[in-house]
């Protein structure tokens, strides 16, 4: 285990993808009734309904909210493209600020075509005017490296040594990295990786689920943790050892457990959280 059992939900937190099938409210409800202290949103909770009155939901709701996902996907063949997704970008920021969310979880993005060596400078380039933006705004950025699956369309940022490079070249306070385990777990470097992201004072979140095998779909067929093939307690050990202290962050995309009663799977996602004592 990472540490003493504690029984303890306080550094639990559920991103609102997780629990799909139910909107902004019925998440903040369930989540409040079940002990559970932190909520990361996603950005469509917030679309296509008041901005104001779902800021005044989480607000009162006494959740600490800690992230909004996601920005990102920076990269594009034309101008227009990459300007389009800067703009979204800085009202992701304005969203999050609204919310009085702690960071906004980047997914930086990857043009099919285009060699991942473009794209990254196309990342780059984008995050010079956005840092500025998120400081401006009392908002951390949060680059979240993806598995190397999604390096075609999704983000040519895909181990966490990249991330650090991108993090160390900027050297800012307000741009950091999300280690998400199912994206990561593989990386014969992730001790190492996790140690530098650390003393760089550039680990801001952990992202947990566990990878099923066989995975019958890339992206929504995740597994809750302790059910599949991850070394959660050796990677979370790894994180504990260099002083983390935020949240850990539940992130499961699953058809499976979207068709299913969403309260069981609820309960089943604390079981299995518990097991870790953090």
């Amino acid at each position: 285990m990472a540490g003493k059992k504690q029984n303890s939900l306080s550094r639990l937190c559920l991103h609102t993808i997780t629990t799909k099938p139910w909107p902004l409210e019925m998440a903040v409800e369930k989540y409040i009734l079940s002990g559970i202290r932190g909520i990361s949103v996603w950005r469509n909770y917030l679309h296509g309904r008041d901005l104001n009155e779902s800021s005044r939901i989480l607000k009162e709701s006494g959740l600490e909210v800690v992230s909004l996902v996601r920005g990102g996907f920076f990269t594009g063949a034309s101008f227009n493209t990459r300007k389009k997704a800067l703009d979204d970008n800085k009202a992701a920021v304005d969203e999050a600020a609204a919310i009085n969310a702690g960071m906004l979880v980047l997914v930086c993005g990857a043009t099919p075509g285009q060699s991942l060596e473009v794209s990254r400078g196309q990342i780059r380039t984008a995050l010079e005017t956005l840092v500025p933006y998120a400081e401006k705004n009392n908002i951390r950025l949060t680059i979240e490296p993806l598995h190397p699956m999604y390096a075609d369309s999704r983000s040519a940022i895909n181990t966490l040594e990249q991330a650090n490079e991108l993090a160390e070249y900027f050297n800012s306070p307000w741009l950091g990295i999300a280690v998400d385990v199912y994206h990561l777990w593989w990386d014969p470097h992730l001790e190492e990786q996790i140690h530098r992201c650390a003393q760089g004072n550039n680990l801001y979140a952990v992202h947990i689920c566990d990878w099923k095998s066989p995975t019958l779909d890339m992206l929504n067929d995740r597994e809750l943790m302790g059910k599949g093939i991850i070394e959660l307690n050796r990677i979370i050990g790894w994180i504990e050892k260099k002083g983390f202290s935020g949240f850990y962050e539940i992130e499961i995309f699953s058809d499976r457990y979207w068709k299913s009663d969403q309260d069981d799977f609820l309960k089943e996602i604390i079981k299995s959280y518990l097991r870790y004592g953090l």
